[in-house]
C-alpha cells in the first residue's frame, strides 16, 4: 500500500523537482501540498506548486497557501534571484484550473492529517513557519505524523551567509520551534546543505531529462537556468529529501540533536548539528550525513522521465 505523504514547498526549481519526484512515484500517495514563502513571494509559490502538478497530470491534488512571512522578522526573500522572478527559472506553465484550498496551511495540514486512516509523512522543503505553526496550534494531530522529513540545515558553511542556509535562514525562529523545542514527538530527518548541494545532476544528465518529453524539457530548461555558477552539477536540494524517504539505503544517517541559533549576529541561521552523547535537551534527529550521489541522480532521473509516459 502507498505510503500517505504530504509536502510543504516554496517552488523554486528544485521544489519542482521534488513535487514530480512524488507525482511519479506509485509508493507514494499524495494527499495534499502546502506552499510557504521562500524562494519567491507566497502567490507565486501557491501557483507555481499547482502549476507543477498540473504538469504532472496530478491538478486533482489540492493545494493550500500559507505563510507570507517569518514568524518574527517578516519578508526576507530569494537575495540572488537564483529561481529567476518567478521561481521557476524562466519557464512558463499555464495557469492551473480552480483555485487553491481556501484554508490557511496549518488549517490544512491538520485536517488532512487528522483525517487519514493512516499516517502521514510530511517533506518539508522551504522555510518551516508553516510546520511550527502546526506543530503549535495543532500538537495533538501533529503528533500523529508518521515522520517529517525536512530539507534545510547545514554541518558546515551555509549558502546565505557563511554560517545558514537559505530555508533556516528564513525563519530560525520555525525552525528552531520543528527542531529543537517541538513541543511534540514526531520522528524527524534531516536532509543538510552538506549532502545536497553536492547531490545534483550533471550536463548528461539534463540531456536526458531534456528528451523525455514535455516534462522533462521543461525540467531541464529550469534546471539549466539554476544551474548558473554552481559548479560541476546542478543541485535539486528538495527532491534529495524524499529520495531519503523513498530509498534511505543510498544515505548515511546518524542521530544527532539540532540547535538553530535565533540571536541577531552574523550566525543567525545557523545549525549546530551535535553528534554527541544521547544526553541532553531536545530531540533526537536522524541526520543524513552521505549519500551515493550517483545512485540518487539516476533514481531521480528515473522517476521523473517516467512522468510523460504516465500523464
Amino acid at each position: 500500500m502507498a505510503r500517505a505523504v504530504m509536502i510543504d514547498c516554496d517552488p523554486g526549481i528544485d521544489d519542482m523537482m521534488a513535487l514530480l519526484t512524488i507525482c511519479a512515484s506509485p509508493e507514494l500517495d499524495l494527499r495534499g501540498v502546502t506552499s510557504v514563502g521562500g524562494n519567491v513571494g507566497i502567490e507565486l509559490t501557491t501557483r507555481n506548486a499547482r502549476s507543477v502538478l498540473a504538469l504532472a497530470g496530478r491538478g486533482d491534488i489540492p493545494v493550500a497557501a500559507g505563510a507570507a512571512r517569518s514568524l518574527v522578522r517578516g519578508p526576507a526573500g530569494d537575495k540572488d534571484g537564483a529561481h529567476g522572478d518567478g521561481g521557476l527559472g524562466g519557464i512558463v506553465l499555464p495557469e492551473p484550473p480552480g483555485s487553491a484550498d481556501a484554508r490557511p496551511a496549518a488549517e490544512f495540514l491538520a485536517a488532512t492529517v487528522a483525517a487519514a486512516s493512516d499516517p502521514v509523512t510530511l517533506f518539508a522543503v522551504g522555510p518551516l513557519t508553516n510546520v511550527a505553526l502546526f506543530y503549535a496550534l495543532h500538537p495533538q494531530v501533529a503528533a500523529r505524523l508518521e515522520r517529517l522529513v525536512v530539507m534545510g540545515g547545514s554541518i558546515g558553511a551555509g549558502n546565505m551567509t557563511p554560517a545558514a542556509e537559505f530555508n533556516v535562514w528564513f525563519d530560525p525562529e520555525a525552525a528552531h520551534r520543528v527542531l529543537t523545542d517541538p513541543g511534540v514527538s514526531v520522528p524527524t530527518t534531516l536532509v543538510p546543505l552538506d549532502v545536497t548541494r553536492r547531490t545534483g545532476l550533471g550536463d548528461a544528465d539534463l540531456g536526458v531529462l531534456a528528451k523525455s518529453g514535455r516534462i522533462g524539457a521543461l525540467t531541464a530548461q529550469a534546471l539549466g537556468g539554476y544551474r548558473h555558477g554552481l559548479g560541476a552539477v546542478t543541485p535539486v536540494h528538495d527532491a534529495v529529501a524524499v529520495l531519503a524517504l523513498l530509498h534511505p539505503e543510498l544515505m548515511t544517517m546518524r542521530p544527532a540533536r539540532i540547535h538553530v541559533d535565533t540571536g541577531y549576529g552574523p550566525s543567525r541561521g545557523s545549525t549546530v548539528v551535535d553528534f554527541g552523547s544521547d544526553a541532553g535537551d531536545g530531540p533526537v534527529v536522524e541526520v543524513v550525513v552521505d549519500a551515493d550521489v550517483r545512485a540518487v541522480a539516476d533514481a531521480l532521473l528515473d522517476r521523473v522521465t517516467s512522468l510523460d509516459l504516465q500523464v
